[in-house]
């Protein structure tokens, strides 16, 4: 049998209504050559494509540190540090001091030029009965007293005050005291018609009034004593 290759173009055309170029130099390879050496150009041109694609997806492996756009990066703000605050040292409180009470007030006879106090005790009188204020007279009167020399107080109006409060109102330098006993001054217990000192006040404590007229030797101890004072 005859080859069924042929190379007439009017042939050709019975089988193919499509045009046909021949491409110059391939012009006596059959349709398989012809075919082949496309399906051989396909295939190199996709194994080719396929080792670069194998050798990029290597490369996308390793490890490359990415860059990124600093434009494309939100700053995250920037907190200013806080201060620390010291804690408030704590300093103690020093307790106010006890307010010093408020002075007495008194009211009594006489002018105390000489800063001389004259203490009575009695609930009753203003300064004691008839009979006592006449014993009080003479006393007076015997160390040359008049009643601007002295302050009289009745203590029975104030049975809580002190020698000191006494002294803080009074400023005496020489205090007599009828009725009225060392204890009673928170003083420490002291004789009776005897000078006696404290700090640098001269104090002479007696009976009361009424009691130390009807008492001739309680008289005459206060009388002893008051010569001594030399006023």
């Amino acid at each position: 049998m005859g080859s069924e290759l042929t190379t007439n173009g009017a042939a050709l055309r019975l089988f193919f209504t499509e045009d046909i170029y021949l491409i110059k130099g391939e012009e006596g390879y059959s349709t398989e050559e012809a075919l082949g050496s496309v399906v051989q150009e396909d295939s190199a041109g996709f194994i080719g494509a396929e080792e670069e694609s194998l050798s990029l997806a290597a490369e996308e492996n390793t490890q490359i540190p990415q860059v990124t756009n600093p434009a494309t990066v939100t700053a995250s703000p920037v907190v200013p540090a806080i201060p620390t605050i010291p804690q408030p040292i704590s300093i103690p409180v020093l307790a106010a001091a006890a307010e010093k009470p408020a002075a007495l007030s008194f009211t009594f006879l006489g002018k105390n030029k000489k800063k001389i106090l004259i203490l009575v005790n009695d609930a009753t009188h203003e300064v004691s009965d008839e009979a006592g204020r006449e014993l009080l007279r003479k006393i007076v009167k015997s160390i040359n007293l008049t009643a601007s020399d002295f302050a009289l107080l009745n203590y029975a109006n104030y049975p809580k005050a002190s020698f000191t409060e006494l002294q803080q109102y009074f400023s005496s330098g020489l205090i007599f005291a009828f009725g009225v006993s060392a204890a009673d001054l928170k003083l420490a217990t002291q004789p009776e018609n005897k000078i006696v000192m404290e700090g640098d006040v001269r104090l002479i404590f007696s009976a009361e009034l009424r009691k130390l007229e009807q008492d001739p030797a309680g008289k005459k101890a206060l009388w002893g004593s008051l010569k001594q004072l030399g006023l």
